[in-house]
């Protein structure tokens, strides 16, 4: 079965679409890739290519072992055929294709969350893939937050006890501290979001405590105030106790990190700085 996040045209994947050359090395055509990234003109899809070629001198990798100009065959009006430019790409070539393309379609968000996300790519170093994880989180929490709220409101929770309500959670979960207390102790400023400061693994256990309150308040069909306020505070209690059985860290004694705007900046400044294993800085020429 074909994951969800692989981006597809048609019945046919990215990973579909590759082909190998005389060297043995994979490779995909540009013509092909270009309706998968949602470009309708090639002139348009050849600007992204062409940025993704300078991205590729950026980050020190020859552009030769993952840019090779190459002519495809197209078919015409009345069974003809005619040569068009084409280019045939690495895999690293396609990610900075994604990179560097149009982040207003859907299909070019689609395939960068392919490559920053699935097994299978190129390797990005350690701090810009941490940077990814922890912002996809960070989005995620804020979501589920939303939905808790929402879902607090059908229990009965009143608009003005929303903040006793979240705080209960972070009791539960913090062993008895409350969001201001959690601050406290971790020198985050008190007009800070306490989401914005914590790193992968924290904001992984609240989105947790999240959805399972949430879960919970439906299915247990809640329509009490204190009931609810309560019945977040237990899930906190709950998902604490799972991380101590487990040996992790109590989320009180994990470290702030730099804000959440912060690494957005980062990451939107960041030139692709990767340093390619034999077989793929060959990219097109193989292990040569």
């Amino acid at each position: 079965m074909i994951s969800k996040n692989v981006p597809t045209i048609g019945d046919q994947s990215f990973e579909e679409l590759k082909r190998s050359n005389e060297h043995g090395a994979e490779y995909w055509s540009a013509r092909d890739l270009q309706p998968m990234l949602g470009y309708t003109q090639w002139r348009r899809f050849e600007d992204a290519i062409k940025r993704a070629i300078a991205s590729c001198e950026q980050s020190e990798n020859n552009p030769v072992h993952h840019f090779a100009g190459a002519g495809k065959m197209i078919e015409v009006g009345k069974g003809g055929t005619r040569e068009v430019d084409d280019f045939q790409l690495s895999r690293f070539a396609c990610y900075l294709i994604a990179q560097n393309g149009d982040p207003r379609k859907p299909e070019i968000a689609n395939a960068q969350k392919y490559f920053a996300i699935q097994a299978r790519k190129q390797e990005l170093n350690e701090q810009l893939a941490a940077d990814q994880e922890r912002i996809e989180l960070r989005k995620q929490t804020s979501e589920e937050f939303k939905a808790l709220s929402g879902a607090a409101r059908q229990a009965g929770v009143q608009d003005k006890m929303f903040g006793v309500f979240h705080d209960a959670g972070y009791k539960g979960l913090y062993g008895g501290l409350n969001s201001d207390a959690i601050k406290t102790k971790k020198n985050i400023p008190a007009k800070e979001q306490l989401l914005d400061r914590m790193n992968a693994t924290e904001l992984a256990a609240n989105q947790f405590r999240m959805t399972q309150t949430r879960d919970k308040l439906a299915r247990e069909r809640i329509s009490s105030q204190q009931q609810a306020i309560n019945t977040h505070e237990q899930v906190g209690k709950e998902v604490r106790v799972a991380i101590e059985r487990i040996g992790g860290t109590p989320p009180e004694q994990i470290p702030s990190v730099e804000h959440i705007k912060e690494v957005e900046k980062r990451l939107k400044n960041a030139v692709p700085k990767m340093e390619l294993g034999e077989k793929d800085a060959g990219g097109l020429l193989g292990d040569k």
